[in-house]
C-alpha cells in the first residue's frame, strides 16, 4: 500500500560516479560510514587527483634560511641553501654560509656539508653533476664592509661521493671580460661542457651586462658571447633541449623576464619577453612543448613562490601559487616518480625557512 509520502533522494557526486541514497537511509547510516562518504564527496578528488601540492618544511635551524636548489645524485635528494642572520649581511661578521642536506625519501633530511668563507658572504648555491660524476656546488660570493658590497666573485666546491665536499674556492673568469662584480648564477652541463651566465654590475653609466660563459671543469670559465636583453639583466638559468639552449633571465627595475633560445655555437639568439617578472628564476621542460618556470609571483597582496606553466615562447598558460609569502622564492626543481619536486624558501610562517613541495605532473600538463 502506498503511504502517499514522496521519497527523497540524495545524490553524492564523486569523479566518474554518482551515488544515490534515500534520505532516510542516508540519515540512518552509522557516523563512520557517513564521514567516509563525505570524505569521498568533498575531499577525495583532491587526494586522488593531486589537486593540491604536498608541502613539507624541511629546514629552519638558522635565523634566516634562503635561496635553494635541489638535485638527485647517487639515489638521494640533495638540497642546498644559504644560512645567515638576515637577507643581506652588513659586514664579514654576518657572512652567510652554505648548507647542503640529503634525504633518501624527501621526508627526513641530514646535513652533509657546511661551506664558509672568512671574506665572502656565500649565497644562491646551485647544484649540478659534472661530466666526471661529481656533485658541484656553485655559489655567489660577495664582500661586504659597513653595508657596502665591495666585490662579487663566485665560488665552487665539489664532492665525489655526496658526503665529503671540498672547501669552497673562487672561480676564474677569462681576463678579457672579468670585472670586480661578477656573479655566475648557475652552471648547466651539456656533454663535456658546462655553460653559465655571468651578470656584471657597477659598469660605466650604471649599466649591467650578462655574458654566456663555458667551462670544462667548473672552475675556469671562458667567454662565449654577450646576451643583450636590456633593463639590468641578472639572475639566469640555462637548460638544454637536445642541442638547443634555452636561457631564462631576470631583469631589474620591475621589467618582465626574458626567455631566449639559440642553436650551437650559441652566438645568435631569439628572445621573448614574458608576461611576468622573475625573482630567483628556474625552469624545467614539460611534455607537449611546455615549460614550468619556478620563480617569485609579484602580486598586489604580496609576493609568493609560484609555478608558471608556459609554452616554448613563454606565453603563460597556468599559474600555481605555493604556500608562501614575504621573503620568498628561489626554487630548486626536478621531476621524480611522476611528480615535480620544488624546494623554496618562505617567511609566511614568521621564520624564514626551507620548504619542499611535490606537485603531480598531471596538474601541470593538462
Amino acid at each position: 500500500m502506498n503511504s502517499g509520502r514522496t521519497k527523497m533522494f540524495l545524490n553524492i557526486e564523486i569523479p566518474g560516479k554518482t551515488i544515490k541514497y534515500s534520505f532516510q537511509k542516508f540519515c540512518n547510516m552509522k557516523k563512520t560510514v557517513l564521514y567516509f562518504i563525505l570524505f569521498l564527496a568533498f575531499l577525495g578528488p583532491i587526494f586522488v587527483y593531486g589537486q593540491q601540492p604536498e608541502i613539507r618544511k624541511i629546514w629552519d635551524k638558522a635565523p634566516h634560511n634562503a635561496f635553494t636548489d635541489l638535485i638527485r645524485y647517487k639515489s638521494h635528494f640533495y638540497c642546498t641553501f644559504r644560512e645567515g642572520e638576515s637577507h643581506v649581511p652588513h659586514d664579514t661578521t654576518e657572512n652567510g654560509t652554505i648548507r647542503i642536506i640529503r634525504s633518501k625519501n624527501g621526508n627526513e633530511w641530514n646535513s652533509m656539508a657546511f661551506l664558509t668563507s672568512d671574506k665572502y658572504d656565500l649565497r644562491d648555491p646551485k647544484l649540478s653533476i659534472t661530466p666526471d660524476n661529481k656533485l658541484m656546488v656553485l655559489m655567489g660570493g660577495s664582500h661586504y664592509r659597513k653595508g657596502e658590497n665591495l666585490e662579487k666573485l663566485s665560488h665552487v666546491a665539489f664532492s665525489g661521493n655526496g658526503s665529503d665536499f671540498t672547501q669552497s674556492r673562487p672561480v676564474a673568469i677569462e681576463e678579457s671580460v672579468r670585472t670586480q662584480h661578477d656573479w655566475i648564477w648557475r652552471t648547466t652541463w651539456r656533454k663535456n661542457t658546462g655553460y653559465a651566465v655571468v651578470y656584471q654590475t657597477r659598469l660605466p653609466d650604471d649599466t649591467w651586462q650578462t655574458r654566456l660563459l663555458k667551462t670544462k671543469d667548473g672552475i675556469s670559465y671562458q667567454h662565449v658571447c654577450e646576451l643583450d636583453v636590456g633593463s639590468k639583466p641578472n639572475e639566469a638559468t640555462i637548460r638544454f633541449d637536445g642541442e638547443q639552449m634555452f636561457v631564462l633571465v631576470r631583469r631589474a627595475n620591475g621589467a618582465n623576464g626574458m626567455l631566449g633560445k639559440s642553436q650551437p655555437p650559441y652566438q645568435d639568439w631569439t628572445w621573448h619577453e614574458l608576461e611576468f617578472r622573475l625573482g630567483g628564476p628556474n625552469f624545467i621542460f614539460l611534455p607537449d612543448d611546455k615549460l614550468c618556470i619556478g620563480s617569485r609571483h609579484y602580486k598586489d597582496s604580496g609576493a609568493q613562490t609560484a609555478l608558471f606553466v608556459t609554452d616554448r615562447q613563454g606565453n603563460l598558460k597556468q599559474t600555481i601559487d605555493l604556500p608562501s609569502g614575504g621573503d620568498t622564492s628561489y626554487p630548486g626543481m626536478l621531476i621524480f616518480n611522476n611528480k615535480l619536486w620544488v624546494s623554496y624558501y618562505s617567511s609566511h610562517e614568521e621564520k624564514t625557512a626551507i620548504y619542499l613541495a611535490k606537485v603531480r605532473m598531471n596538474n601541470l600538463v593538462e
